[in-house]
């Protein structure tokens, strides 16, 4: 009987294992089928596309009058046919304000060409009369853009006049589709421009880069050639390179071109602007680069994918302490306590946390990390994404406060990828009487309430100082006021939004009605709170940049005067998880 019941056991935990394995298995399926098939409704647009154009083709303008009758299938909801002709006049739109109009030099919010992007996809390659663009635009009736893909054909009328003929969708996502009509593309550039192609790839105005897809480009050794993302390895050997599950990622991309000539390779690589792997999908082909071949190839990030998180252990206010500590040795003995700045494994210096001193004209005096870089001048230092870090510090050191964080993208001592660095400085004079800077920095560091508190009350003293005229620095996306997905906002008391680095459309509008997903009036309570107290931390939801389902998000705003005009100056950051009710309430901050 025990053996009877122990077999019975043993059968059991074998179906069991088998049952997760298959679950397993099922859920990685299903996964990577929602980055490589085609959406539903991504079929039907080209359907839909198609069809309007076979009908320009055959009956002309006369086809333009059904384009904008609604409730067809040609206007529908959110999706709607639009006509241009080449030279980009506005012939159908589902906005009749657009309609007659030349619309060539229409940009969405990040500065990309929308018109002139949309006639370049279906005319600079003449054996493909059809293709995708991806931009940023409004949901009719809506305040915020969205990523819109948009598929759209040129065809020629009866009356021998030329027709761009489109419709698009809202979307988040890369599809496959996507992906291998931008790769095509790119190969058809580099096959006819050569190398003068790769500028168009590292443009993030350009038809290269949509939402966080983007064209890279190997030589058939390994040795990157193009990688918008990731700058600093362009000209870099990478074929020895192995993503965290140990794959030869480079190499197994150049295998598959040079055997199969295209195809899919699944890896984990960082998404652009962080330095943690997420699981992507890459389509790679290959293209002739004069007389030798290259491999090029774009991809796209599983949604909700696990990542290698790394997340770092010393917290924002353990930093500013150790900082502060730090300065109060140099304010006694100056240099002298460079020697215990030094020891690893001791409180000054431990694993990626170390101090740096600076004079105040950006001469580093200090670097624990590397003493090779003492004594030469960091003034114009900046970061992969052309952030001055160098002269973001001089600057923390001339404020009235003398001390502050600065954040920038920095690669991890032996790592590829940059990452976030967050680094508080203290000014600090020596027994000298010479005043010096010094700073520590961690990677990854989890976004804290300190940052955005600093950042804002930053933007409301260079306001009192200098009114609107201070505006277009706190827009500067490579300045001290746009980090990670964190930017700060000026609206009047009366709700009219003036400055938001994160949503320009929405400057010069009114949002003193605008509500959250929960119904929370978010500019009417956030700008009663300022104005009651001064300063207050609010908690409502909101879209991060380029996303457009909102998330929770905790926001610091503060009431600044500059001569007789009142500003409500504000930031906030996204968190992960719930909070209560009690939290969506307006509260002081402490």
């Amino acid at each position: 009987m025990q053996t009877q019941n122990t077999a019975r056991v043993l059968i059991a935990m074998v179906n069991l294992v088998i049952l997760l394995a298959a679950s397993i298995l099922l859920q990685s399926s299903n996964a990577h089928a929602q980055i490589s098939t085609e959406a539903a409704d991504t079929r039907e647009l080209v359907a839909l596309v198609k069809d309007a154009s076979e009908l320009v083709r055959t009956r002309g303008e006369a086809a333009f009058s059904e384009f904008r009758t609604a409730g067809t299938r040609w206007r529908r909801g959110e999706q709607y046919i639009f006509v241009l002709d080449t030279q980009g006049n506005m012939l159908v739109h589902l906005d009749p304000g657009m309609e007659g109009k030349n619309q060539l030099n229409l940009k969405d919010i990040n500065s990309k060409p929308i018109i002139r992007g949309l006639i370049s996809a279906v005319t600079t390659v003449p054996t493909k009369p059809e293709g995708w663009y991806h931009y940023e635009w409004p949901v009719p009736g809506g305040i915020l853009p969205r990523w819109k893909s948009s598929y759209a054909q040129f065809v020629k009328a009866p009356s021998g006049k030329s027709y761009v003929v489109g419709s698009g969708v809202y979307n988040d996502r890369m599809e496959k589709v996507f992906v291998e009509d931008m790769v095509n593309d790119a190969i058809a550039e580099i096959e006819r421009n050569g190398e003068k192609a790769f500028q168009l790839f590292r443009d993030p105005t350009g038809r290269f880069i949509a939402k966080d897809a983007y064209i890279f480009v190997y030589d058939m050794n390994g040795t990157n050639l193009v990688l918008p993302a990731f700058p600093n390895l362009e000209n870099r050997n990478l074929s020895g390179f192995k993503d965290t599950q140990g794959k030869p990622v480079i190499r197994e991309m150049i295998d598959q071109v040079q055997t199969r000539g295209a195809g899919w390779i699944d890896y984990m690589w960082p998404k652009p602007g962080e330095s943690v792997s997420t699981q992507k999908t890459s389509y790679v082909s290959q293209a002739k680069l004069g007389d030798k071949r290259v491999m090029v190839g774009a991809g796209v990030y599983l949604a909700d994918a696990p990542k290698t998180d790394r997340v770092a252990k010393t917290t924002a206010p353990d930093l500013i302490k150790l900082v502060r500590e730090g300065a109060a040795v140099l304010e006694k003995q100056g240099e002298n306590a460079y020697p215990d700045f030094r020891k690893k494994g001791s409180k000054w210096f431990s694993d990626d946390t170390y101090f740096v001193v600076w004079t105040k004209d950006g001469l580093r005096t200090f670097h624990a990390a590397d003493p090779t870089l003492e004594g030469l001048d960091a003034n114009g230092a900046k970061d992969i994404l052309g952030r001055p870090y160098g002269e973001m510090f001089l600057k923390v050191a001339e404020s009235s406060a003398g001390e502050g964080w600065v954040h920038y993208m920095y690669p991890e001592p032996g790592g590829l990828f940059p990452t976030w660095k967050s680094t508080f400085l203290k000014r600090v004079t020596f027994p000298s009487g010479k005043q010096h800077l010094i700073g520590s920095g961690i990677y990854n560091m989890q976004m804290d309430r300190v940052f955005i508190e600093d950042v804002v009350d930053r933007a409301v003293a260079l306001i009192a100082q200098r009114g609107k005229a201070a505006f277009a620095e706190l827009r500067d996306k490579k300045g001290p006021f746009v980090f990670m997905d964190t930017y700060v906002f000026v609206n009047t008391p009366d709700g009219t939004e003036l400055v938001n680095a994160g949503q320009p459309s929405l400057e010069g509008r009114s949002v003193i009605d605008l509500k959250d997903v929960k119904g929370t009036p978010i500019a009417r309570n956030y700008i009663a709170a300022a104005m009651k107290d001064g300063k207050a931390w609010v908690a409502y939801y909101w879209y991060r940049p380029g996303e457009s389902q909102p998330a929770l998000k905790q926001t610091y705003v503060r009431k600044v005067q500059s001569g007789n005009v009142t500003y409500i100056v504000g930031s906030g950051f996204y968190v992960a998880a719930e909070i209560t009710s009690s939290m969506l309430r307006p509260s002081k901050t402490r």
